[in-house]
């Protein structure tokens, strides 16, 4: 059965709406931070926070088999309103440092229900085709997550301005899909809990190797999205310029929704293992020559880190798609759900390191230790031909 043609756009349209609450935070780290007397040193901990959450959010979807028992549409729309609530918390008059990483864990625990959800009714609907899908899906993730930098830049926006749009357009998208996408044709539903689901999915050959790789992709994908601004900062620092780091820094993520979307339409002709293993390959060679762009002229650094932001993220609904293809349709949102929160833990360790790097070591060699996922992500397509 042919899905009617809406149904992708709304999901895209949702779930680019609802992610936007994810790098809120982010993007108005300085001033939490100045509101809260949170120091310089605090802020890896802010940044932290909602990748905990989602973390603890996913761990509990998935344990529960929440994306496979209950109606996937309805957890969205829950999730979305709850995220948001969570989100506008930031407002609240006196802002102290307990509330502020409680707002930001919950956005991320909320956030499971919306990320991995949306792939999962992506996958109810498109058992062909499904990288493809998934590529717009994940751009309109990256286009969400860059939002509020682009809110942040405007003239007329303030640090209240980002929380209150991001939070309404989460509820305007949770609205929106649940109204418009029900439950999908080829959903099958899990009519009982399995708490050993997630072991005896690590049990399937094709499925490790692609959560591996997965693995690999989330220990660069974040943290490069947490340090652009630092990257910008440095690069303005050490060559005496001034830069819009806003702009640029939305920029370099946005437009890793572009590849994530470029690389659907690729995977339709060249397959979802090709499109990840050299989007690994070309990400990976940016972590090494990362020293080196930082005393180069800017147009050739903006365009350095425009090619890394769209290496970094085009792999992303690929790895999710080669996922969801190893599993009975009764445990694909399980499935995504599991391989989310392990890399999304993952990238705490990352974030984390980057941070206390740029407080011991000059700013040009921070990401080389991005690498490290790259290579580890490649290594598993040794193990088994990139067809």
């Amino acid at each position: 059965m042919k899905p009617k043609p809406y149904i992708l756009p709304i999901i895209i349209i949702a779930q680019f709406a609802c992610t936007s609450v994810w790098f809120a935070g982010n993007s108005i780290v300085t001033e939490l931070a100045q509101a809260t007397g949170f120091g310089e040193e605090l802020k890896g901990f802010i940044l932290s926070s909602v990748q905990f959450g989602f973390i603890l959010g996913t761990l509990t979807f998935a344990l529960l088999m929440i994306a496979d028992r209950f109606s996937p549409s309805k957890v969205f729309l829950v999730s979305a309103l709850l995220a948001a609530l969570c989100n506008l918390s930031l407002l609240l008059p006196a802002l102290s440092k307990a509330v502020l990483l409680i707002a930001r864990f919950g956005t991320g625990f909320f956030l499971a229900g919306i990320y991995p959800i949306g792939m999962k009714i992506a996958a109810d609907y498109y058992e062909s085709g499904l990288g493809k899908a998934l590529g717009y899906l994940v751009g309109a993730l990256v286009f969400g997550k860059s939002l509020p930098y682009f809110i942040k830049s405007l003239d007329v926006a303030s640090y209240t301005s980002v929380v209150q749009y991001t939070s309404g357009f989460t509820v305007a998208g949770g609205i929106l899909l649940w109204t418009l996408v029900p439950d999908g044709p080829f959903r099958r539903r899990s009519k009982k809990l399995n708490l050993k689901a997630g072991p005896d999915l690590f049990k399937i050959t094709s499925y490790r190797k692609a959560a591996f790789g997965y693995f690999g992709h989330m220990w660069e994908l974040y943290a490069f999205w947490a340090f652009i601004p630092f990257a910008m900062y440095s690069y303005a620092n050490i060559n005496q310029i001034t830069l819009p780091v806003s702009v640029l820094s939305a920029v370099a993520i946005a437009i890793g929704g572009v590849s994530c979307i470029v690389g659907g339409y690729f995977s339709q002709k060249y397959s979802s293992k090709k499109v990840a293993y050299f989007s690994l390959w070309i990400s990976g060679l940016c972590c090494l020559l990362s020293p080196l762009i930082f005393f180069l002229p800017a147009w050739i650094f903006m365009l350095f880190f425009g090619i890394w932001g769209m290496a970094v993220t085009a792999d992303s609904p690929q790895f999710s798609s080669m996922v969801a293809s190893t599993v009975a349709s009764e445990m694909k949102g399980t499935a995504l759900v599991l391989v989310n929160c392990i890399g999304f833990a993952i990238s705490i360790f990352s974030i984390e390191l980057l941070s206390y790097l740029t407080t011991v070591i000059p700013s040009y060699f921070v990401f080389l230790v991005l690498a490290l996922g790259p290579i580890f992500g490649l290594l598993q397509f040794r193990k088994t031909k990139t067809n």
